[in-house]
Order: structure tokens, then sequence, then C-alpha cells
């Protein structure tokens, strides 16, 4: 044991260093804009239900980024919550396999209007390579209404956050013209 202690103690620190705190600038000022619309429009609080319809998970990685210390989404009036009756928006991945149809239009269903539905990812958007297929419906919006595709494979958190700030203000805009 002292001898692995020894080891430990020669060979010193190999990890890189924590960076600064510093924050994105693009994150910050799209959040901040983001923040305004919620602020006006949800009375500061936007529900996100986040559904995977089959998809690699590569675009959960990216959502759930939108979590984390650095991006920190809450601050900004931003929420995901577990059951759609409490969401405002649905945000789903992947092409929507045959088994996950079912499951996406009852989700839709119980979706409390309005609502917005936000396809996220090439998968979500068109089908992505897997297109329409025995085990695949292919693109989202083939199954249930979407308002919103955001392209990428996967899209990035910022990519993410600037999708939500058009829909948001595309919905303020009509709403005053209509």
């Amino acid at each position: 044991m002292l001898r692995l202690y020894g080891k430990i103690f020669r060979t010193g620190v190999l990890t890189e260093g924590i960076p600064p705190a510093s924050k994105d600038e693009a994150v910050e000022r799209e959040g901040a804009r983001l923040k305004a619309v919620i602020d006006k429009r949800f009375r500061g609080s936007l529900s996100i239900r986040q559904v995977d319809a089959g998809s690699c998970n590569g675009c959960e990685l990216e959502i759930h980024a939108l979590n984390n210390v650095y991006y920190d989404v809450e601050r900004f009036g931003v929420h995901f919550v577990a059951s759609p009756r409490h969401a405002d928006i649905l945000m789903v991945t992947g092409p929507v396999s045959r088994h996950m149809e079912a499951a996406l239009k009852r989700t839709y269903e119980a979706t409390a209007d309005p609502k917005w539905v936000i396809a996220v990812g090439d998968c979500g958007v068109c089908g992505g390579e897997f297109g329409v297929s025995y085990a695949s419906c292919g693109a989202i919006s083939n199954v249930i209404p979407v308002d919103l595709a955001i392209a990428g494979c996967p899209p990035t958190p910022i990519d993410l956050l600037r999708g939500l700030l058009s829909l948001l203000s595309d919905s303020v805009t009509n709403q005053a013209h209509g």
C-alpha cells in the first residue's frame, strides 16, 4: 500500500486544469433574449418534454448538455418535465421507429394546447439515413405536426437555444398580428 501511495506522490496530477469560469458570449446573449420572451409569454417558466422516438442518443446528449453548468438553461426559465401533461413544448429526437409511433401520438395528444413540437437532429427532421422503412416511419412530421425543425447531427446546444428562441419569437409575432 505504501508503494502505491509513493507512486501516486511521485507521478503527481496528470489531468488538465480547471478552465476559467467565463461564459460563452453567444450563450449569454441568446439566453437573455430567450428569458425575455419566456418572462413575457410564459410568466417566467417554459416546460419542455423531451421524447426519444428511436434515436442513437447523440441528440439527447446535446439536449442534456443544456442542463449542465455551462449552459444552465434553467436560469433562463427553461425546465424539462417528466410528463407531457406539464409541457409547453415537445422536443422529439430520432427517426420515429414503428414501435414508438403509437407512443409518440399518445404523448402528443396528452400535451395540453397550445403546444409546439420541435424535431431535433437530422433523423428527426428528415428521417436521416434510416428514412421510411419497415422499421421506421422516418421524420417526426410523418407522425405528428412539427412547428420547428433543428437540423444537425447532432445540433449543438447553442443551436437548440436559437431554435427555441426563433419558435417562441415567431409565436409571439404571429399572435400580435393574428
